[in-house]
């Protein structure tokens, strides 16, 4: 599967329900595995609300799957999509998750900071089902309305306070002119 917009937590178990013997890799970036001795710690499900900074509310949900590297095991192979399987199931019957939310993988060891990532493939090679993953990007969700982010049409900042409006100088117009005198013949 290469798919570049974001995978929910259905498509993502589909894939392993689809591959349940195969051994379950995951590649966090460019030839860099995660050790095959991992666990998954735990599986979370967040739902987010935002404001973004063109003033509109957001919310959408995500299912967090967090894996640890154990740094005194090692295993010449990873566990079985099986395994991940159950722990899925167990934590199904406490944690119902909801099955459209966006997947993201959390990891992190002593050489590759912590975060959370995307599915970005879900591979097959050999006896692995490979879960290749990309870090998120920002994106600025005004923008993707078709709004604008940085500054409006006129050159303002959207995103700053907005500055106290200059005070505008009246003038006696009548008092500097003689052509506005009553009977001056000028309004």
């Amino acid at each position: 599967m290469n798919d570049q917009k974001a995978i929910n937590w259905m498509e993502f178990k589909e894939q392993l329900l689809l591959h349940p013997q195969l051994n379950l890799q995951f590649q966090y970036a460019e030839n860099q595995w995660v050790d095959a001795a991992y666990h998954i710690t735990e599986i979370k499900q967040a739902p987010i609300t935002s404001v973004d900074c063109g003033g509109k509310m957001n919310s959408w949900t995500e299912v967090i799957l967090q894996l640890w590297e154990p740094i005194d095991q090692q295993q010449d192979r990873a566990m079985q999509v099986n395994k991940a399987l159950s722990i899925i199931q167990l934590v199904e019957k406490t944690l119902p998750l909801n099955p459209l939310a966006i997947v993201k993988i959390e990891f992190g060891n002593s050489a590759f900071d912590t975060r959370q990532m995307h599915p970005n493939q879900v591979i097959v090679n050999g006896n692995d089902l490979i879960i290749d993953l990309r870090p998120d990007t920002v994106q600025c969700k005004a923008i993707e309305r078709g709004g604008n982010c940085g500054t409006t049409a006129t050159g303002e900042e959207c995103c700053v306070p907005v500055a106290a409006k200059p005070k505008i100088e009246l003038k006696n117009l009548a008092a500097t002119a003689e052509c506005c005198t009553p009977g001056g013949g000028c309004c």
